[in-house]
């Protein structure tokens, strides 16, 4: 028994200096130059508060070696002259150094035109610019910690040993991954087990490895069981624990061409990257995707009576959303079927029912119309939140929708009513009122039904969806964009690769896709097509990501191997307005959904992006309960996944 263990400590020993001396080999052979390593475009931010703003200045991140020691150094541009020069973006209350955009804010929202960065550069002294120059030698690096101050804007921030962080560095035009492969050559960098986003440096050489090494708990892995296990299948067990060696220093071994994509699956050992920090990828994990599906649509829906019981019922609404969701809806039959899918008809309410609703809805409405349309103006001249509603709203109101005929000329009655029906919903929700974009939702709603109370009960159905994302605070945004990256990593880590390291990996060029769900992208036509498809909210509440999806997937070979910057990844999206195909998209984001469902290992935040399951208190408590109920709502919506297929191959195209 003895002999075994001490056989096994001197075979583990050799194992240790084996390894230490592949690397010491590896990092030998590193070809040494003065330059390593060189980006442009690196701001700093020196988070100066002068009037307001936060002071920028655009430099060099490099990688040098002076006298044999590696150091990282941040300088800004050089004089070329006259003055550096430096960016000062105009920053809002209470947020961070938010670009400033090429768009009229008397006459779009920031939303609703992707536009690139306008430098607008200021004159700093070359002084007080490069004082805040700096050269940090890479034995003296603590940690790289990745940061998000504001909605689409990552920063990297370096502490030393000493325990002072530098300014945050932001990378304008990418470059992030090519620097820490860069960094990889002199240091090992490991995922602090406490906080997915901070990544701790360790230096290439023995000493580090031995606390690296004893940090994997080779040897503590269950005391005396280790033993035990070992003496009966020696040969198992260590490679077992060494296979945590293997991942932890992968990176570090792996050539400096080797691609970027071609990683290995995750130790389960290991400490995961979170799902919600896109990019910033040392250590990842691979999910299986089975093959895609290929999923055809139906026909819309065309006869409405056959659904509808002697007293006016429908007989079978998840039928009917069914047909919805796989084809749409026959045009003449919109106006009647979208009061059910917007919630101001029930599905079980009768003919006679439906009739004293109107009638009562009818009378809500106009009290309400009657509330501010007897405002006067000295009353609306001491009420500046009404008036600055009404402000946007007839702003917005002259620019929604005027290429089509129901919106178009002047003195329109179609404007009229778009406008009162707005107006109106400022008195219904006052704590929201009118946030820029409600006009695009309501436009096809009033298109459809032509029809003043019903267009404002059924907007107050759709706002029901999606209320949050006028939101002040923009937390459901940035929940959506985050939900996006996750579904995105999962079904497409090359594109999610190529995104982060141009800076792109927040996805913050589809803020203006989930705002208003894609009024901006498609003809109108396609609108109300797209629309009735969601508000189904079938096969799941976020399909509306997976569509997101298609569209970020069909556009992949434009943008991998390009040679597209920040810059022009947003002009490539924006300018795809009207020029997707609705149908391929709809049957894509649906063979993604049933992709996705059918893989056996899906990681948890996906399945909860996809509704597959919630956690519970209970849950929290009972590891083994959460475990057994996740696979049962798995197995649940696999088997619908295997009927929706089904029922796809019967369908016409």
């Amino acid at each position: 028994m003895e002999q075994n263990v001490e056989d096994y400590k001197i075979w583990v020993s050799c194992w240790r200096g084996y390894l230490i001396h592949r690397l010491i080999i590896y990092n030998n052979d590193i070809t040494v130059h003065a330059m390593i390593f060189e980006k442009e475009g690196v701001y700093l931010h020196t988070n100066a508060k002068r009037s307001n703003q936060d002071t920028t200045i655009p430099g060099f991140i490099r990688i040098v070696e002076r006298a044999g020691v590696p150091a990282l150094e941040w300088s800004p541009l050089e004089d070329d002259g006259r003055n550096a020069p430096a960016v000062l973006y105009s920053r809002k209350d209470g947020e961070g150094g938010e670009e400033d955009t090429n768009f009229d804010p008397g006459y779009e929202p920031d939303w609703a035109v992707i536009s690139t960065v306008k430098k607008d550069r200021e004159h700093v002294p070359v002084k007080e610019s490069g004082q805040w120059a700096f050269s940090l030698p890479l034995s003296e690096l603590y940690s790289l910690r990745r940061a998000r101050f504001s909605l689409g804007r990552n920063f990297l921030v370096l502490t030393s040993r000493g325990g002072h962080p530098l300014p945050p560095l932001h990378f304008h035009r990418g470059g992030t991954r090519e620097l820490l492969r860069a960094l990889q050559h002199y240091i090992i960098l490991d995922q602090s087990p406490v906080d997915g986003r901070l990544f701790l440096a360790y230096p290439l050489d023995s000493g580090a490895l031995s606390q690296s090494f004893d940090k994997l708990h080779l040897l503590d892995d269950g005391g005396s069981d280790l033993v035990s296990r070992f003496i009966h299948d020696p040969y198992a067990t260590t490679f077992g624990g060494f296979s945590k060696v293997t991942n932890f220093f992968r990176a570090a071994l792996r050539p400096p061409d080797s691609p970027a994509h071609s990683r290995p699956a995750q130790d389960p050992s290991l400490p995961s990257q979170p799902d919600d920090e896109p990019g910033f990828e040392l250590i990842t994990c691979g999910v299986e995707l089975g093959p895609r599906p290929d999923v055809t649509r139906g026909r819309p829906l065309g006869n409405w009576e056959e659904f509808l019981d002697s007293e006016g019922r429908v007989k079978n609404p998840e039928k009917v959303k069914e047909l919805v969701f796989r084809g749409g809806i026959t045009p003449s039959l919109r106006k009647e079927i979208w009061k059910f899918l917007l919630g101001f008809y029930p599905w079980n309410s009768t003919t006679k029912e439906r009739e004293d609703i109107l009638r009562v809805k009818t009378d809500e409405y106009f009290r309400m119309k009657v509330q501010w349309k007897s405002v006067s103006e000295e009353q609306e001249m001491r009420n500046s939140l009404l008036r600055g509603y009404r402000n946007l709203i007839e702003r917005d109101v002259n620019r929604t929708d005027r290429h089509n005929t129901f919106f178009s000329g002047n003195d329109n009655p179609g404007l009229t009513l778009l406008h009162d029906v707005l107006m109106t919903y400022c008195m219904y929700n006052f704590d929201l009122g009118y946030v820029q974009g409600m006009s695009d939702l309501l436009s096809p709603i009033l298109f459809v039904t032509q029809n003043e109370v019903e267009s404002f009960w059924c907007l107050t159905g759709f706002m029901e969806l999606v209320h949050q994302n006028f939101e002040e605070s923009q937390e459901a945004m940035k929940q959506q964009l985050l939900q996006l990256s996750v579904l995105l990593k999962a079904l497409d880590p090359e594109l999610c690769d190529f995104l982060d390291s141009q800076d792109s990996g927040s996805l913050c060029f589809c803020f203006r896709w989930l705002l208003i769900w894609f009024k901006r992208e498609f003809s109108f036509e396609d609108i109300l097509i797209l629309w009735e498809v969601l508000w189904t909210r079938l096969p799941c509440d976020n399909f509306h990501l997976l569509i997101a999806c298609a569209i970020l997937q069909s556009q992949r070979g434009e943008l991998i191997g390009s040679d597209h910057d920040f810059n022009t990844i947003l002009k490539h999206i924006n300018e795809l307005t009207m020029k997707l195909d609705l149908l391929s998209m709809l049957r894509g984001a649906e063979a993604i959904y049933l992709q996705l469902v059918r893989c056996k290992d899906l990681p948890l935040k996906v399945q909860q992006v996809l509704g597959l399951y919630v956690p519970s208190s209970s849950d929290e408590e009972s590891p083994d309960s959460q475990s057994s109920e996740t696979q049962r709502l798995l197995a649940q919506s696999q088997a619908a996944a295997a009927a929706s297929s089904s029922a796809c191959g019967s369908s016409s195209p």
